[in-house]
């Protein structure tokens, strides 16, 4: 696919996301004990909760409590997101799903016991009214092809990861190989309806349990799963005290230079700015975000 974004850089207006300033976060924990650490962490971030707290336990060599906590959150924010938030960012009513069961989950959000395996399924699944089908309909039909996309971003890497590079951290880096993926990408590119569809595969694959576990890359170097994407961070203790730590989120990425949001933004035309907001709600920033229209130069 050729570079989405330079391709459209002469059709869209300047759409610029405008963050704060970040939390001087290691500043403020450094020289604390572990232990005030490990209460702290989950407080300063209660988005991904556990995914914050399972990477700094691993990173200080401690064990998980309860390693299926993880997953737990990562569940609970995908059946979210597709049912409530999503929905609501399109104007539509949220969809019911149960509490419960699995299979009765998958079965109102899917319309089948899984998620469309191939092209033919997958447009079957479109038209069929059932479950998230019509938030993905929607999301086509508000966005043609090579709207809001990306270029083929670097992937992260254990060996990139901590860069402020742009990088493709995030649900769909997971599922990429999938054949809807592919077909999502080839007929419409790396836009909003491809990265739904990672997040519906992501959903399948956490209640299989077939999404990849924490790792630990390096001594107080973790890499945890999460909603976004990869979660890392680095520390180093002495004498019991955080001495030092640097942390990496899907939104670091996200928000790089030349990233996933600026891409999706300079790729949205001139006449679907009323549709920014959508765009942000798919792409989840896990940090207050504005998006703002500046004069072109």
């Amino acid at each position: 696919m050729a570079n989405a974004a330079s391709d459209r850089q002469d059709a869209c207006s300047c759409l610029v996301a405008q963050v704060p300033d970040p939390l001087p976060v290691v500043g403020f924990l450094r020289g604390k004990p572990v232990e005030a650490v490990l209460d702290l962490v989950p407080r300063l971030f209660n988005l991904c909760r556990e995914a914050q707290t399972q990477a700094m336990r691993l990173a200080f060599g401690l064990d998980l409590p309860d390693p299926e906590a993880i997953y737990r959150e990562i569940k609970r924010e995908h059946v979210l997101k597709l049912a409530v938030t999503l929905p609501h960012a399109l104007g539509m009513a949220p969809i019911d799903f149960p509490r419960g069961d699995n299979a009765d989950l998958t079965l109102a959000l899917f319309g089948a016991a899984r998620f469309p395996e191939t092209e033919a399924q997958f447009e079957a699944f479109l038209q069929s009214g059932q479950g998230i089908a019509p938030v993905l309909a929607e999301v086509s039909r508000r966005f043609a092809p090579q709207e809001a996309v990306v270029s083929r971003l670097p992937a992260a890497w254990d060996s990139v990861i901590f860069s402020n590079q742009a990088l493709e951290n995030s649900v769909a880096a997971r599922h990429i190989d999938h054949p809807v993926m592919r077909y999502v990408e080839t007929r419409y590119g790396r836009g909003p309806l491809w990265r739904i569809v990672a997040r519906a595969l992501d959903l399948e694959a956490v209640t299989d349990r077939r999404l990849p576990g924490p790792r630990k890359i390096a001594e107080g170097t973790v890499v945890v799963p999460a909603a976004r994407g990869l979660y890392a961070v680095k520390v180093q203790v002495e004498d019991g005290k955080l001495a030092d730590m640097v942390r990496m989120t899907p939104t670091d990425h996200l928000l790089a230079r030349g990233g996933i949001m600026e891409q999706s933004l300079a790729t949205l035309p001139r006449n679907k700015h009323d549709h920014s907001k959508a765009v942000l709600s798919i792409l989840d920033p896990c940090v207050p975000v504005q998006i703002t229209e500046q004069n072109d130069a």
